[in-house]
């Protein structure tokens, strides 16, 4: 190859790497995204040219590879710990003074970021190459996930002038512009919204084919350091700016202050100037600056002692209350939504919220045309938290309950602090039923989301669950944007569902207060839906884990002429009604016999924990009472975590759960 041949790659790798850099790191580019594009074809046009050119750290690399089986767990060189909350000034002001006192008369000085509402990983370099990259796990060891983070546009894979070995700790995020874009697409495609922008993230790095992960604009920002081998900065504020010089992604936001004051002074600024970041945050991070008072503070087994996490309250805003509609959930729950005058919260534009139900409403005095306090933390849809009565309208009208269902005009039923419409051929409720019918955790049908729903629903293809069997290619060719080859897509994923295990239909059919757990538990107990069907209260509560309130709503379902007609159906369509082998497998382990429950966030989905569990013969409940052995929790453990301790429950975090399971559990 010639000389010329070599330079001109060079040159081409060198142009497009910092035109990267500009975009993605500095946000100051210097040509036009058409200019960006021809160049980075001319890229790829030389690379097919020359093969043997193609350096394996090229931008075009960033396309993704072959997909994995699973992720492989990768111990960490420095664990990857979390940090300590607070919630207000004084308990703040208490962390100060702890540093003060453990530095035995040192002054220290301190480093204010912000805390990136993302996903926890850790990127290592050899000499000046990225060659792995892991999730934060449970501190201990994490999966690793490098070539899902190689498709990541901010994060170069080969960096000049790191040391021999550095591993920079930050947070993988999807920016604000391109999770609605996400959320938009899938809402298209039918698939399932994610709840906040941190789910998305998290959902996408768990992807085990990195071309899908290259396709959703994930990016990274840096801020601390694991292993080090080689001469290092001697400073969180010195990291911070040499992360910016090296060319890697790094907080552009951060301040160097002295003192009480200077700490609180620079939590304030963050708190207004943190709606301009391209991720969400949800508070600041206070960090000694110094490292080496960082290892005279030390840690505890789980937090540094030298950084604290303050968080700010959820963002509220104020607007009037115009309306109220109604929606109708799968099991026919009315749920009263308020429709508001357009009002900027969290970086987006919100016009909902919803009122929870008729009994919040009238405690807190709701009406039409008030001036009310809505507040977003992290969900799609925010709440209404108060009414400013001082400002209330003299024609503001009160909210009444519907005498009827709003959507088919059924009757209603109180329970508890709810309105059920009792209808099951409501629309509004087969819209919802059938969505978790065909959702990946119960018959899981692909191609069948909201949207394909809604279609089928108001084309008036599918007046009852089960005529989703009877759907012909022909019906289909009618929808808007159905060609053949979705049509034929559809109709193999309704084929498939009919062979699914007997547990995935029972919860598949939305009875009330069954979920996947107790579904499974009916199936091995039952083994047929023809027994389940004709079982009696008495019978039902000799189920492990069914109680006597359950055993009525099963009993009733199964009782409703509308539950006769769907499981004749889905007797003609050929569904399985029958448990499979591996659902009466005998189950014995180490947790045999204990109940758990799960909360916070964890390394992987709860699923793949439930299924752990009931491997090792344990079962897995939604709520903590005086019958729970175990509460495995995560991070961001809320009344759950505090109910089990009142209860004298036994918690474990993720490491204490995988040494009790022990090798036992691992495939």
């Amino acid at each position: 190859m010639s000389p010329a041949a070599a330079q001109r790659y060079a040159e081409l790798l060198e142009e497009v790497r910092r035109h990267d850099r500009l975009y993605y790191v500095e946000a100051r580019p210097e040509i036009s995204d058409a200019a960006y594009d021809r160049l980075y074809r001319e890229l790829q046009d030389f690379e097919k040219a020359h093969p043997d050119l193609v350096d394996e750290n090229s931008p075009t690399k960033k396309v993704g590879g072959a997909p994995l089986g699973s992720f492989r767990a990768v111990r960490h060189a420095v664990p990857m710990q979390s940090l300590n909350n607070t919630y207000s000034e004084e308990e703040l002001d208490d962390f100060l003074e702890r540093v003060a006192k453990n530095l035995h008369g040192q002054s220290a000085e301190f480093a204010i970021e912000p805390k990136v509402d993302g996903v926890a990983v850790s990127v290592r370099f050899e000499h000046g190459r990225l060659v792995q990259g892991l999730t934060r796990g449970d501190g201990e060891q994490g999966d690793d996930i490098t070539e899902n983070l190689k498709t990541i546009r901010n994060l170069p894979l080969a960096v000049e002038g790191l040391p021999k070995v550095i591993e920079f700790r930050g947070e993988v995020y999807l920016p604000e512009p391109a999770f609605a874009a996400l959320n938009r697409a899938r809402e298209k495609d039918g698939e399932t919204l994610f709840a906040n922008p941190r789910n998305a993230a998290a959902g996408t790095l768990k992807l085990l084919d990195s071309r899908q992960v290259a396709r959703r604009p994930l990016a990274v920002v840096f801020y601390g350091l694991g292993e080090v081998v080689g001469s290092m900065t001697e400073s969180q504020a010195e990291l911070h700016r040499q992360i910016r010089k090296w060319g890697l992604p790094g907080h552009d936001w951060f301040r160097h202050v002295k003192g009480t004051d200077g700490v609180l002074a620079a939590v304030r600024d963050l708190d207004r100037d943190r709606a301009k970041f391209p991720f969400a945050t949800d508070g600041a991070v206070i960090k000694v600056n110094r490292f080496d008072q960082q290892k005279v503070l030390g840690s505890t087994d789980k937090a540094p002692r030298w950084a604290i996490a303050y968080k700010y309250a959820p963002e509220q805003a104020e607007t009037r209350l115009h309306a109220v509609t109604f929606q109708v959930g799968r099991t026919g729950v009315v749920t009263p939504v308020a429709e508001l005058d357009p009002v900027q919260l969290s970086g987006t534009t919100v016009s909902r919220a919803t009122l929870h139900n008729f009994e919040e409403i009238a405690r807190k005095d709701i009406r039409v045309g008030d001036l009310v306090t809505v507040e977003k933390a992290g969900e799609i849809i925010p709440a209404v938290i108060s009414v400013n009565l001082k400002k209330r309208p003299k024609d503001s009208r009160p909210i009444r309950p519907p005498a009827q269902c709003p959507v088919c005009g059924g009757p209603l039923r109180k329970e508890e602090v709810f309105l059920r419409c009792t209808s099951r051929d409501c629309v509004g409720q087969l819209k919802r039923r059938l969505q978790h019918f065909a959702h990946r955790g119960a018959m899981d049908i692909e191609g069948m989301g909201e949207v394909m729903v809604g279609q089928l629903i108001d084309a008036g293809l599918v007046q009852h669950l089960e005529q989703i069997y009877e759907l012909t290619e022909a019906q289909l060719a009618g929808l808007e944007r159905m060609g053949e080859k979705s049509a034929a897509n559809l109709l193999a994923g309704i084929e498939a569902s009919k062979k699914r295990p007997l547990w995935r239909l029972i919860f598949g059919l939305g009875i009330p207060q069954v979920g996947a757990v107790l579904a499974e538990a009916l199936a091995r107990h039952f083994t047929s839906m023809a027994k389940l069907q004709q079982a009696e209260v008495a019978e039902l509560v000799q189920v492990k884990d069914v109680g006597r309130k359950v055993a009525e709503e099963v009993f009733l379902f199964f009782q409703e002429p509308s539950t006769h007609r769907l499981l004749r159906g889905l007797r003609r369509a050929g569904c399985n009604l029958h448990a499979l082998a591996e659902e009466l497998a005998a189950r014995g382990g180490v947790f045999s016999g204990k109940k758990f429950v799960i909360t916070g966030t964890l390394s992987a989905p709860r699923e793949d924990f439930t299924r752990r569990i009931q491997s090792l013969g344990g079962a897995v409940s939604g709520s903590v009472s005086a019958k729970t052995d175990y509460l495995l929790a995560g991070e961001e453990a809320g009344s759950k975590l505090d109910k089990a301790r009142t209860l004298g429950v036994r918690i474990l975090s993720e490491k204490e759960f995988e040494k009790l399971a022990g090798s036992e559990s691992r495939e």
